[in-house]
């Protein structure tokens, strides 16, 4: 490795190859923050990550569809094709989520529970972080008021009835009241 000035430039020549000074400075550094960030992320305990670890296995492997209830399968359908377009880029495609950004789609509270408080997450967005399965989610999630009434309902009707969850359908009804509250 040699280390030459070249019209007022700095280059190191590695293997007949030339490299700018600027580029090993920037990476090196870029390196030295991503192992800071990854360094100073909170530590869970090892039992916390192994029960972690076998819960997401478990929900994985669970992540089938559950069977529909009666009628709503038209509407499953339509809302595996919204999910696909609109959701799956942040909750993933067999809607585990991401670790620590977006929160998972199976078998929690959020999904299962309260479809008032689901329809508005949809319309309003969270903005907040969220605590599922002892694990904080703060990737903040836009609102989603430019799809229709049907669109909602059909794509919560897919997320309350896939990746193991079996829940009631949610209707396009129930969706224009919550959004006329809005």
């Amino acid at each position: 490795m040699i280390t030459k000035e070249i019209f007022g430039e700095l280059f190191i020549i590695v293997k007949n190859k030339k490299i700018r000074m600027k580029k090993v400075i920037i990476t090196l550094t870029l390196s030295i923050v991503v192992v800071i960030l990854l360094w100073a992320q909170p530590k869970k305990p090892l039992a916390t990550q192994q029960k972690k670890s076998t819960t997401t296995q478990t929900k994985k492997s669970t992540a089938v569809q559950a069977k529909a209830p009666a009628g709503a399968q038209a509407s499953i359908e339509r809302g595996r094709q919204t999910y696909s377009q609109v959701c799956a880029a942040c909750h993933q495609k067999d809607g585990g989520g991401v670790p620590r950004l977006n929160p998972p789609l199976i078998k929690t509270e959020y999904v299962l529970g309260d479809k008032t408080r689901l329809i508005n997450i949809i319309l309003k967005g969270l903005n907040q972080p969220i605590e599922i399965d002892d694990e904080e989610y703060t990737n903040p999630m836009p609102p989603q008021q430019q799809l229709t009434d049907q669109q909602i309902a059909d794509v919560l009707t897919f997320v309350r009835n896939n990746f193991g969850n079996k829940a009631s359908a949610v209707t396009p009804a129930e969706v224009k009241v919550v959004r006329a509250k809005t």
